[in-house]
């Protein structure tokens, strides 16, 4: 795999990161002011957009708009999965992978050539 097509799904798996850091990393904190929560939440997101941004300007030129959004959900997954379990402390549960699974063939169909 080139570099031209890694450099997107790196980007993205950087952006995710950040992205559930944003989304869920609150949770851990739920006795701070909400008010807090969300400008610690925006500041962290800046970070994200700093990657999700070039991974898809980046991405655009060898992957279609629909097969970045596909792989943006698996990783999306990926990164949400292990942050539930080491920074939550909530595992997941077998349905929880099996919809995961069920979204990631959804995301392998956009990969099919019609």
């Amino acid at each position: 795999m080139g570099l031209d097509r890694l450099l997107p799904i790196l980007l993205l798996l950087g952006s995710n990161v950040f992205m559930t850091f944003a989304w869920y990393g609150h949770l851990k904190y739920r006795s701070a002011p909400l008010a807090l929560a969300i400008a610690a939440s925006w500041g962290i997101a800046f970070f994200e957009y700093c990657l999700m941004v070039p991974a898809n300007r980046y991405g655009s030129a060898v992957y279609s708009a629909p097969q970045l959004k596909g792989m943006q959900e698996v990783i999306t997954l990926v990164v949400f999965a292990a942050f539930s379990a080491w920074y939550l402390g909530q595992p997941l549960k077998w349905n929880h992978w099996a919809g995961f699974a069920l979204i990631a063939v959804a995301a392998w169909l956009i990969f099919l050539e019609p």
